[in-house]
């Protein structure tokens, strides 16, 4: 009810209202620059360095004889100590936002002691953002489990950068496995606008990695759990994909599904016993929007039936039965502290775009960090103002112009003046950014291309593509100039992707799902151009035209519906 909302809400600091008009003021005037090659490196050190004590909260021993209120309340004043002490090495506005809430944190505990083996899943695009060192450290030290680093995403990366990163990540922390993963194979890469990684519905047999989980979850166990049933799974679903094409619940395995409650996070210890009764528990672990969803629906499969749902009791994590032996604890994803700058954490989704008060500089760090120009094919707001066509120097850009030009080219006006809404065009800059529509890809230090690296072949075909294909992915967005289809209109404003910490269905929310016609995955898409969002916008500046922005209420309403009417007759000639 009311008090589970407040219980396990997310907690986020509030800025000042003058530093906000600080930051504000700094996108009207600060001119963009390009930043060199070398800043888009990223060393963990700097993002986790060891000195400033950047750990997360341990759960504090206790035994039989305490009381569950006793038992809360050690937890809670463990947990005060914890934040005191992190707050006292670090000084205020330091450290990035994390997780602040308590309840989330024994979520973790409890997927840490039910687990053998931990599946951290991070972002191929920035996974040193994601990847705490003393998590890894306790897990593989403290408890004596193993970790394999699920590097999600991989489609949206050059290979050589994909190798890159398993290179360095593997330098760094020699107990990891390293496994590549992808949902969404034979999607284009690179740095230029993104045609919409289209949602497949029921499609997850087609990911890119299931069988490499099994097989370093093979490597870990060494025989001591039979796990032919997972890898039979795996292939029939497979197999049952490339035969029906679309499939059907008819004849699909049933997944079973427990939704853990209160209890199961009270008064009990971690297991010692790895594997116990033959089975494999692993768990799932991840920053918010890291794809963790798509990962547990890929292992998961078709069908999930729902066994034990506790009345009146809240839901923690979610346990899955894939196989006889095999089973997957699911933990809601938590942020934890780190010294990542406000920017790089909002491009990166580790921030919620619906909490900011100021989205202009942190579009300002993208613009400099990507060809932005050329991306989005933009038209200066000057030029459009003054309607100057004759050729004069290029214009220089800040990020308040980015976002009015963003505006202007989308037709985002305000509801009451018309003028060009800016903080809705920053909005939507920011989640084509974390959608990996418009792709901002940080390199390991020191990053060498990898061109001719004996492992270029493996990661291609995991991600699905063949090499003559990225020439032409590219040239098709360059010589189209249009932008992908955006999230839904309702969330663009102040609607998060997930607002209960979880957030990292990265593929949720935009409301096309595939149809029967459409092409097979290889071939791109221009969602852009099968919506006619273009066409609509025309007609929403014809309209505006004709009312010439000076209306009284009676001949705005006759005006939106006549608006209404010209999309439906754009929609019926689709």
């Amino acid at each position: 009810g009311v008090f589970s909302f407040f219980r396990f809400r997310l907690h986020f600091e509030k800025e000042g209202k003058e530093e906000v008009e600080k930051r504000k003021k700094l996108a009207r005037e600060k001119v963009l620059q390009q930043v060199s090659d070398k800043e888009l490196e990223v060393d963990i050190n700097d993002i986790y360095p060891s000195e400033k004590g950047l750990g997360f909260p341990r759960r504090p021993s206790w035994n039989y004889e305490m009381t569950r209120e006793s038992l809360l309340r050690k937890e809670e004043k463990s947990y005060r100590d914890y934040l005191d002490d992190l707050h006292s090495r670090n000084p205020p506005g330091s450290l990035s936002h994390f997780e602040h809430n308590l309840e989330t944190w024994r979520q973790l505990w409890r997927v840490l002691e039910m687990s053998d083996v931990i599946l951290l899943i991070v972002d191929i695009r920035h996974p040193v953002l994601q990847f705490p060192p003393d998590l890894y450290h306790y897990i593989t030290g403290e408890l004596q489990k193993h970790v394999v680093l699920v590097l999600n995403k991989a489609d949206l990366c050059p290979p050589p950068l994909v190798i890159a990163w398993k290179h360095y990540m593997a330098s760094q922390f020699p107990h990891l496995e390293i496994v590549c993963f992808t949902s969404h194979r034979g999607q284009p890469y690179s740095t230029v606008l993104q045609k919409k990684r289209m949602r497949r519905k029921a499609d997850w047999s087609q990911a890119g990695g299931p069988l490499d989980i099994l097989k370093s979850c093979q490597e870990i166990t060494s025989g001591r759990v039979d796990l032919s049933s997972w890898e039979q799974k795996i292939q029939r679903d497979a197999v049952s994909e490339r035969l029906d094409g679309e499939r059907t619940d008819e004849g699909a395995e049933s997944v079973l599904v427990e939704h853990q409650s209160d209890s199961a996070l009270e008064m009990s210890s971690p297991s010692q016993e790895l594997y116990k009764d033959g089975v494999l528990t692993l768990g799932c672990i991840g920053f918010p929007n890291v794809g963790k969803s798509s990962v547990i629906n890929s292992l998961v499969g078709r069908k999930v039936v729902s066994v034990s749902r506790t009345p009146g009791h809240t839901k923690y994590f979610q346990t899955y039965y894939l196989t006889p032996t095999v089973k997957l604890c699911d933990c809601p994803g938590l942020v934890f502290p780190s010294r990542v700058n406000k920017q790089l954490q909002i491009l990166a989704g580790i921030y919620p775009v619906s909490q900011l008060q100021e989205p202009y500089s942190s579009v300002g760090y993208l613009c400099e960090r990507t060809p932005f120009l050329s991306i989005l094919k933009l038209k200066h707001p000057s030029l459009q103002e003054n309607e100057r066509n004759q050729e004069s120097e290029e214009p220089s850009w800040t990020a308040w112009d980015v976002c009015e030009a963003w505006a202007e080219r989308r037709g985002y006006k305000t509801a009451k003046a018309a003028r060009n809404d800016v903080y809705r065009a920053a909005n939507s800059l920011l989640r084509l950014a974390i959608d990996g529509r418009l792709c901002l890809c940080l390199r390991p230090p020191g990053y060498k291309h990898w061109e001719n690296h004996p492992d270029l072949p493996e990661i291609m075909a995991l991600q699905g593509r063949a090499t003559e294909e990225e020439g032409t992915a590219e040239r098709d967005d360059e010589e189209d100039g249009e932008s992908s289809t955006e999230p839904e209109e309702e969330r663009d404003r102040d609607a998060d992707d997930d607002e209960d910490g979880d957030g990292d269905d990265e593929d949720e929310g935009f409301g096309h799902p595939r149809r029967s016609d459409d092409k097979p995955s290889g071939f791109t898409v221009n969602m852009y151009n099968v919506l006619r969002e273009n066409e609509y916008a025309k007609v929403w500046k014809s309209m505006m035209k004709q009312i010439k922005c000076t209306v009284d209420m009676m001949s705005f309403t006759e005006a939106a519906i006549w608006l209404s009417e010209q999309l439906e007759i754009k929609r019926t000639q689709l």
